[in-house]
């Protein structure tokens, strides 16, 4: 019998206007793991798997931005999102260019 791993996840926020780093803005395990995916999938929100990442990113408490080791990391993250969401755009043809 194989124990199948507990599903975690966490979701941050990333505005260069109103933050000074990214704010971890929801966490969990199991049914609320689940349940941040799928309320980010119904978003539009984009969905990155680092599990690595998010069991440093699970020692930060929510509400706090992230720790300045892993900016380096979180940064590269965010620049794939940035580049998903504009060919997504650019696919549906809403981009701005």
């Amino acid at each position: 019998m194989t124990d199948k791993p507990i599903q975690k996840s966490v979701a941050l926020r990333y505005d260069p206007e109103q933050d000074r780093a990214p704010v971890l803005v929801a966490k969990g395990k199991g049914f609320i793991a689940e349940r941040i995916i799928a309320l980010a999938k119904e978003h539009g929100i984009f969905v990155h798997q680092d599990p690595a990442l998010v069991e440093l990113l699970m020692d930060v408490e929510l509400a706090d931005t992230i720790p300045p080791q892993l900016y380096q990391v979180v940064a590269r993250v965010l620049a794939m999102v940035y580049r998903a969401n504009r060919e997504l755009a650019k696919s549906r043809g809403l981009d701005r260019k």
